[in-house]
């Protein structure tokens, strides 16, 4: 097996599988790795400023989401996830996060998302906000 290139993704956490991730054939349900993927980009987001529970005029809406499973992960083992940015542009951005088995550091998946910033009220896209542009862009890294 090839290490997996960690430099690629500017920011790592990790994230525990629970008792109820675990499906009837005794492996992390494929649905777990959206929830693992949402939870930390929102916490990346929240980290950065941008907060849809802080009730501002801007929120994000995800208009695509893929998940390509390349190993398997079950309870007890603990998600390992690095995040990047894809592309930032003018109203939206694209992600990419690799979730990987902090057992043996194999990668177990590879999920992208895209999200949209609209206007809390119309829904209809709005510049990515000002203030984390720079975050959102300091986060693209080679891959």
């Amino acid at each position: 097996m090839t290490p997996f290139d960690r430099s690629s993704y500017g920011h790592w956490t990790t994230m525990p599988t629970r008792w109820s991730d675990n499906d009837q054939f005794g492996h992390v349900n494929n649905a777990v790795h959206y929830s693992v993927m949402d939870t930390t980009i929102n916490n990346w987001l929240k980290a950065h400023g941008f907060d849809v529970a802080a009730g501002g005029d801007t929120i994000n809406l995800i208009p695509e989401t893929g998940c390509r499973y390349l190993a398997e992960i079950s309870y007890p083992d603990v998600f390992e996830i690095g995040l990047r940015s894809l592309a930032v542009g003018r109203t939206s951005v694209r992600w990419e996060c690799a979730l990987l088995r902090a057992s043996d550091g194999e990668a177990v998946a590879i999920a992208t998302s895209a999200h949209v910033f609209v206007d809390r009220q119309t829904r209809r896209p709005v510049p990515v906000p000002a203030g984390l542009r720079p975050a959102l862009e300091a986060l693209i890294t080679g891959g």
